[in-house]
């Protein structure tokens, strides 16, 4: 592969501030873009819609600007960022129309030989490339980096265009891959909380609007506190930092082990039998419904795949219910964690903001029920649903763990 620097590179565009005298909504022969409206990932250029930009109508204003013109190739870097996106850069590709880039803190560059497409886009966005950008960084909250030590930073690239291509169009279709499964986990997740709108009753009433064949009767509206019990570690049993323990016999779990309505059991720490023996209404099984009382108030999880006997640490309340014959968990579980519990929270809230989730708020919940029949179809077929959309995060979360390791391995 060659090597060189990146001021051989490339020559760099002129960075321009464009005054509000000089554009104009509407339409106009050039558009007027800011890296803001830029995609990071540049499969596609623009991240707005084109007749919201605003554009150049003056041709002696267009004359002005029309040698930093942007062209399909082209790259724009960030070189200030309040996070780790110094340096992240965005490749044009794609454009069919006359477009100028304004605004502070963006590096327009043009290479001064031809790459193939996409190539330049992912090598400048991959680690390798960026671990090079790090010692030269300056600023704690905001980070920057000066355009000469940019020029110093070295780029890889094969000597075949060929190469480069498939490199290119490699990441790019992994890119698809990714974003396909983004659009069917957010689709799945707008389908169930349509389906949380519909298969529950409005205020007021006492059927759903969407119910499973074979139900006809009314529900019936409850308090949480008449159906199940409520238990946490009281204050006098609180635990000390020092209590914790790496590995155990009895697991300890805390409100920050919550995730995504199950428990991350790799986050969990341990006590000594003695602390877990302590008090019988916060020792934790399989279906066990919990939510949190502290910190992020309202969090729900249900309880499953625990190999190991484990209490609660301070902040986490233990929902039990009272007669089981009467309420199914899993329906519990999935009422509690729709938005009727937050919202009946919020309403409670008035004229302040709730820090800590009080029994006395959760007592007067009230619980909507069908008979325990459609219950247990409820509680299932929500559970399903969480499983596609889990069994959709972790494909998604896979493919971009895949995606940054390959952007490690397939550079030089």
């Amino acid at each position: 592969w060659e090597q060189r620097r990146l001021g051989e590179a490339f020559i760099n565009l002129q960075n321009n501030t464009l005054s509000r005298a000089e554009l104009s909504s509407g339409e106009g022969k050039v558009k007027n873009v800011h890296y803001g409206d830029l995609l990071v990932i540049f499969s596609e250029v623009l991240n707005v819609k084109k007749e919201e930009l605003p554009t150049i109508k003056d041709e002696s204003i267009i004359s002005k600007y029309k040698e930093s013109f942007l062209k399909n190739g082209d790259i724009v870097m960030a070189d200030t960022a309040e996070d780790e996106t110094v340096g992240k850069c965005t490749e044009i590709e794609g454009l069919t129309e006359e477009i100028v880039i304004s605004g502070l803190h963006t590096i327009p560059y043009r290479p001064q030989s031809k790459f193939a497409p996409r190539y330049l886009g992912y090598y400048l966005n991959s680690a390798y490339y960026h671990d090079q950008l790090l010692p030269l960084t300056q600023g704690i909250k905001v980070s920057s980096i000066s355009k000469t030590s940019l020029k110093s930073t070295y780029i890889s690239y094969p000597k075949s265009l060929v190469e480069q291509g498939k490199i290119g169009n490699f990441f790019n279709y992994l890119d698809h891959l990714i974003t396909l499964h983004q659009r069917k986990l957010d689709d799945l997740k707008k389908l169930k909380k349509g389906l949380l709108q519909k298969m529950f009753p409005k205020n007021g009433e006492k059927v759903p609007e969407l119910r499973f064949p074979g139900f006809k009767n009314d529900w019936e509206q409850r308090k949480l506190s008449e159906v199940a019990t409520m238990h946490a570690r009281i204050g006098w049993q609180n635990l000390r930092t020092s209590e914790f323990l790496d590995s155990g016999d009895y697991m300890l779990i805390t409100g920050t082990d919550f995730n995504d309505g199950a428990i991350n059991y790799s986050t969990c720490h341990f006590v000594e039998r003695e602390r877990y023996e302590q008090d019988k209404h916060i020792q934790i099984k399989n279906g066990s419904i919990l939510i949190t009382k502290d910190g992020t108030l309202g969090k729900v999880a249900y309880v499953q795949g625990l190999s190991i006997p484990a209490t609660l640490n301070a902040g986490v309340f233990n929902v039990e219910i009272k007669d089981e014959t009467e309420i199914d968990n899993k329906y519990l579980f999935q009422y509690l964690k729709a938005p009727f519990l937050m919202d009946y929270v919020d309403k409670k809230a008035t004229g302040g903001t709730i820090k800590h989730l009080n029994q006395n708020i959760l007592v007067d919940f009230p619980v909507l029920m069908p008979s325990k029949t459609e219950q247990e179809a409820i509680g299932v077929y929500f559970e399903r649903l969480d499983n596609l959309i889990t069994l959709h995060q972790r494909k998604l979360d896979h493919l971009k763990e895949l995606k940054k390791g390959l952007l490690q391995q397939m550079f030089v």
